[in-house]
């Protein structure tokens, strides 16, 4: 249940790319899409920073599962323009499940005084729980977005919600996040 956002509070958008909103979801990605470009909005619209964070390649290794890539489109890691991408908006290229493994954002984030994330995307077990993990264990209060992520299993999915992020945060709906935003800087 969400009760505060901090001051320096910024959204991190987890792999809303062209090829992978096209994964068929337990929740129809268009829906997940329109409330995390709404909360882009929001933040951008009170200067709190906005991360896009995408995914193009893999961590080495084996695994019994197949990886998914789709079709390999030349846009495959191109960001969805529903997002709106700004020039300031700053950027993540992963290649792991978490945004912060041998990226930037720990430095970028702790480099503007952010002390608290708020989490969407696809998908909510890989890309948004690791990222939420590793945010929780940089130090940060996270917060997510419960209602603009989505999995590509529905059981996976409600595992997360309902039993992993409690312990690594906070939950709410994008309208409970902005309207806490909002409220704060009126």
């Amino acid at each position: 249940m969400l009760t505060i956002l901090d001051q320096k509070t910024a959204l991190i958008v987890v792999d809303l790319q062209k090829g992978i909103v096209g994964f068929p979801t337990a929740h129809p990605a268009g829906e997940i899409v329109k409330r995390a470009a709404a909360l882009a909005e929001v933040f951008r619209s009170r200067g709190l920073p906005v991360v896009l964070v995408n995914v193009d390649g893999a961590a080495p290794g084996r695994t019994e599962q197949a990886r998914r890539r789709g079709a390999l489109a030349a846009d495959w890691a191109e960001f969805v323009s529903e997002l709106n991408r700004q020039p300031e908006d700053h950027i993540v290229t992963k290649q792991t499940w978490g945004a912060f493994m041998n990226t930037d954002l720990d430095a970028y984030l702790k480099g503007r005084g952010v002390t608290q994330v708020v989490i969407a995307g696809i998908s909510t077990s890989s890309g948004v729980e690791s990222t939420a993990r590793q945010a929780y264990e940089h130090g940060f209060n996270v917060t997510l977005a419960i209602d603009a992520m989505t999995d590509l299993n529905p059981d996976t999915h409600i595992n997360s919600v309902t039993r992993i992020f409690p312990k690594l945060g906070e939950t709410g709906t994008a309208q409970e996040i902005a309207d806490l935003i909002t409220a704060r800087s009126a």
